[in-house]
């Protein structure tokens, strides 16, 4: 697959980027009952596979066909589906894992709904989403939260909510904030934010060629990094404007 922005890959995604989403798998893992899981979202599937166990199901779901057809190769068993209309029953679902989907909606109402649809009334919804003021320009992000705005949209589905965050040690945190700042450099180029008024296949293919163009070139300029592990990342009760994700624990499903 070709780095677009729109997922993360293995191959071409920073190793920090690459870091950050499997800490969220992590924490979402450790916070898992038995039963059946749904991992909405679930790209290649290779993440979808940590959340396995012996006494647990999951089944990835994909709005893209060919990626759904990646992940069953994984070994995970996934379906092609829309994230705001899912092919399953009320009340069938343990858990639901919606790990960087949410902000991918335009109106992610009819997502969180869905969610609370399908799950349990003693299961449990993951929410991980970027931290909207720590986030990069990203044109698939069309709808980012900060921490009391996540609360209250999941709250209108869920009684019970509860939103932590999810971030790096003090060293990571200014290798964003750095990437951040070669970001908005490289954007300040486009001083007249043309790119705004392309029509969006155009500024989606834009930033598809920024990012295969631009990785390499920071590698080459940079030099060899330090690569980052998700153990470099953890969930904290504390939020700021630097903290990089937001992840939300819903339950008690209003239906």
């Amino acid at each position: 697959m070709k780095q677009t922005g729109e997922r993360p890959l293995k191959d071409s995604t920073p190793s920090a980027l690459l870091a950050l989403h499997d800490a969220g798998y992590r924490e979402v893992k450790q916070r898992l009952a038995n039963g059946f899981v749904l991992d909405i979202g679930c790209g290649v599937g290779d993440e979808s596979i940590r959340l396995a166990g012996p006494n647990r199901t999951v089944l990835g779901v994909d709005y893209d066909l060919e990626t759904a057809h990646l992940a069953q190769h994984q070994g995970v068993g996934a379906v092609c589906g829309d994230g705001s209309i899912l092919p399953f029953k009320t009340g069938s679902v343990d858990a639901v894992c919606s790990s960087h989907i949410i902000e991918h909606f335009v109106d992610p109402s009819g997502h969180v709904a869905e969610m609370a649809r399908v799950v349990k009334d003693d299961g449990a919804v993951y929410v991980l989403t970027p931290n909207e003021p720590a986030d990069f320009e990203n044109p698939y992000h069309v709808h980012l939260f900060q921490p009391e705005q996540l609360r209250d949209m999941l709250g209108t589905y869920f009684a019970d909510v509860v939103v932590h965050g999810l971030d790096g040690d003090e060293t990571v945190r200014q290798d964003f904030a750095k990437r951040r700042r070669t970001g908005k450099r490289i954007l300040a180029l486009d001083f007249l934010k043309l790119r705004h008024r392309l029509p969006r296949s155009w500024f989606v293919a834009l930033h598809s060629l920024g990012r295969r163009v631009v990785y390499p070139l920071l590698a080459k300029i940079n030099g060899p990094s330090e690569v980052i592990g998700e153990d470099r990342f953890a969930v904290t009760s504390r939020i700021d404007a630097d903290t990089l994700v937001l992840f939300a624990v819903a339950r008690s499903p209003r239906r």
